[in-house]
């Protein structure tokens, strides 16, 4: 099938030919029409497969007609992380430039000002993540009682992420009579729950098994010891024909830590994770997308989603904790039917993880040795229960030293001597021929100082008593003025002003005074 049989406008065709693009995936040839026709659709789909294009394109030809009005946009896409939130704006300025649809982009990082300006412009397309647009929302910047459209883009990373709440929030504001499209990777439960509530006699529309790695991706997996990992991780970069590759690690401290040791090393590495500031997230991503950068060590804020073209390696240094995560990660190469190779590094304690992802994907990981590296073996639960509580994995845990194999191999590092041969050495010379230690004089010995004042001559020490009720007397005169205050503030007598009570004084008749008689008058009476 070709894209012009699925009903979409000259316009969007004509950009999807100036792309290259004449057939679609799976996922978009099945929800593509259902969307034309104003269904919801529910889309279950591996990642890799197209799922953004299958609403961006048929939103764009929905939206052609009609005006938006100022901060009533007409369509809303919700996307868990800022980096999604961008490549969906990217999508719709390539499938949208022959149109003059309206677009804002609304992201944490960055300030309101510019957003608020173009809320007001009015826009057709809302791109939002759930904290920053409840923010504007509260301000009072945004008003959603207008929404034809609204998009739910990886729902399964909404939950991971605990947006659920805001989710449910935002539905509750928007318009009863809409159009909700429901997109995930993975449909577990909780998922279909949402989905359950969020959308109207909704199209299901499921292209591939949940939670399914691409077929183009070659799988393998390196079993060695915690210390010896970045070894393992430096051979497979330098033997491996790495184009470019995300590494993922489970903490971000560990993600700067590994790639300051990469860069150590001799390799082009950047590090990307959620603590960030949003526009220097934005500027590595960019340097890794043009090639400046070949190594982009990152948290899980880079495992959905993100479409790199030619993508070549994924390299997962710690074993996600979540089996879905694995999914996503390795999703990030083979995309569009090319071909892409993902190592996973595990340690002796990663048995229930990789146990884990071995039944969600059914299938298992085909292990493979490294020259010069021990090969280790997967301890069982309880053994791996016991070997955290001794201790075991603390380099793994703190992040903050070098493994030991590393540490040993620093050339100024000295051996220390075991301690029976430091205590051999002490042995050796007889403790009677050992040199005295130089013993101090006694107190009645000591030279007196003579500008030092003789102890009955002294002032006496304050008490700790006194000196504490010292302490205490301007703080009592602060209490007692407060509390004079307080009381003051209390009086409940009544205010009594002019327009509740007319003195006695003004309401006398006023008697005109008597006239003064004259001094000549007086005389001639008297």
């Amino acid at each position: 099938m070709l894209f012009s049989e699925l009903g979409l406008g000259p316009d969007v065709l004509r950009a999807i030919e100036d792309k290259g693009y004449t057939q679609p995936t799976p996922i978009q040839e099945q929800a593509i029409p259902w969307v034309l026709q104003g269904r919801d659709v529910l889309g279950c789909a591996q990642t890799g497969t197209g799922k953004t294009a299958s609403f961006t394109l048929p939103m764009i030809s929905i939206l052609a007609s009609g005006r938006a009005r100022a901060r009533m946009p007409r369509s809303l896409i919700l996307e868990p992380t800022r980096e999604l939130a961008a490549q969906v704006a990217e999508s719709f300025e390539t499938y949208g430039k022959h149109h003059k649809l309206s677009m804002a982009l609304l992201i944490g990082g960055e300030t309101f000002t510019e957003q608020v300006k173009r809320l007001d412009r009015g826009v057709d397309v809302l791109i939002a993540t759930p904290g920053r647009l409840i923010d504007l929302f509260e301000r009072g910047n945004i008003m959603l009682n207008d929404i034809k459209v609204f998009v739910i883009d990886e729902a399964d990373r909404m939950l991971d992420m605990g947006f659920i709440p805001d989710i449910e929030r935002i539905v509750s504001k928007l318009p009863k009579l809409r159009q909700t499209l429901f997109f995930s990777a993975t449909m577990p439960p909780e998922i279909r729950r949402l989905a359950d509530a969020f959308l109207s006699n909704p199209k299901e529309v499921t292209v591939a098994p949940p939670a399914s790695p691409s077929e183009t991706v070659t799988q393998a997996m390196v079993l060695v010891h915690e210390e010896d990992k970045r070894k393992a991780l430096r051979h497979l970069l330098r033997t491996e024909d790495v184009k470019n590759a995300f590494i993922f690690c489970n903490r971000k401290r560990d993600v700067a830590i590994l790639q300051k040791s990469l860069e150590s090393h001799g390799f082009n590495a950047g590090a990307l994770h959620g603590d960030m500031v949003q526009s220097k997230r934005m500027e590595t991503l960019e340097a890794f997308k043009k090639g400046e950068i070949t190594l982009l060590v990152c948290s899980d804020v880079a495992a959905r989603g993100l479409d790199v073209q030619g993508l070549s390696h994924v390299f997962n240094f710690d074993v996600p904790i979540s089996a879905e995560d694995y999914v996503h990660r390795i999703g990030r190469t083979g995309r569009a039917g090319r071909s892409g190779r993902a190592f996973t590094l595990a340690s002796p304690l990663d048995g229930k993880q990789v146990s884990a992802i071995g039944r969600l994907i059914k299938r298992e990981i085909p292990l493979i040795a490294i020259d010069g590296l021990e090969s280790a073996e997967f301890l069982s639960e309880d053994e791996a229960r016991r070997g955290r509580s001794r201790g075991r994995g603390k380099d793994k845990e703190r992040g903050d030293r070098a493994p030991r194999a590393e540490r040993a191999e620093r050339p100024d590092r000295e051996e220390r001597a075991p301690r029976e041969e430091r205590q051999a050495r002490d042995d050796r010379q007889p403790r009677e021929d050992r040199q005295p230690r130089e013993e101090r004089p006694s107190r009645d010995d000591r030279p007196v100082r003579e500008d030092r004042q003789p102890r009955e001559d002294r002032q006496p020490r304050e008490s700790l008593a006194a000196a504490e009720s010292r302490r205490q007397e301007p703080r009592r005169d602060r209490d007692r003025d407060r509390r004079r205050r307080r009381d003051e503030d209390e009086d409940d007598t009544p205010v009594i002003g002019f327009g509740d009570h007319m003195p006695a004084f003004m309401l006398r008749s006023a008697r005109r005074p008597a006239p003064v008689e004259s001094t000549e008058q007086s005389s001639q009476e008297g």
